[in-house]
């Protein structure tokens, strides 16, 4: 925990007065929150937009300023956490559920930073399955054509019951392993009606923030420099 702690916490260090920031969704992005509570009680004025339920819960509860996404004319800077990210910055999001709104919450964003703990330093995805949000209608049907294409679908359950989105959508991992071909899995999701979104969140960031046992890693991505 104390990996995911001090990246969270380094993070922080990014965001200035006056901006609007996305808050994302898991243990290392609770750990970013509570220090961003802590800047705000502090006197720093700044905005939120979660990327769930649960983060927009915990947002309120510290008393940050809080938008609805449809509020925010611009996100300045989206800081979340990702399950598996490669040397190009290809990353695996959406093992907690909310990868629809942790994509439109980066797609509008000027800037991205990814914070997590080093396990999640990989050299190719897929491993860590691939979380895909569809829609409920029909989805026996697209659990069919996930399984023609050989992407090895499993319908996320939890105590037996299916689990539903913040969205109330269905989410599908996909239990590719590694090394995943990116362009064949994205098109062919990409195609599929009743697909909503995937946790393929490809080179979006403008740098990781890697806690280790020796401290803080900061990886720059140059192509977004």
């Amino acid at each position: 925990m104390e990996q995911k702690k001090i990246a969270g916490e380094k993070a922080t260090e990014y965001i200035q007065d006056g901006m609007v920031i996305g808050l994302g969704t898991g243990s290392t992005a609770y750990y970013l929150i509570q220090k961003v509570g802590e800047l705000v009680s502090k006197g720093m004025n700044i905005k939120a937009v979660a990327t769930s339920q649960n983060t927009e819960k915990l947002i309120n509860e510290l008393k940050i300023p809080l938008l609805n996404i449809d509020e925010a004319e611009t996100i300045d800077l989206a800081i979340d956490g990702v399950d598996e990210i490669d040397p190009h910055f290809n990353a695996i999001k959406g093992g907690g559920g909310a990868l629809f709104r942790e994509k439109v919450v980066a797609s509008l964003a000027k800037e991205v930073i990814w914070i997590m703990d080093e396990s999640k330093l990989v050299d190719a995805i897929g491993n860590f399955p691939l979380p895909v949000e569809i829609l409920p209608y029909g989805y026996t049907h697209l659990l069919k054509k996930l399984e023609d294409l050989s992407l090895k679908p499993v319908l996320r359950k939890k105590d037996g019951e299916t689990v539903l989105t913040d969205n109330g959508n269905y989410i599908v991992d996909l239990h590719i392993g590694k090394p995943m071909n990116i362009p064949y899995v994205s098109e062919n999701l990409h195609a599929l009606t009743g697909v909503l979104e995937t946790g393929l969140f490809l080179n979006v960031c403008k740098r990781i923030i890697v806690g280790t046992d020796e401290g803080v890693k900061i990886m720059e991505n140059q192509s977004k420099a």
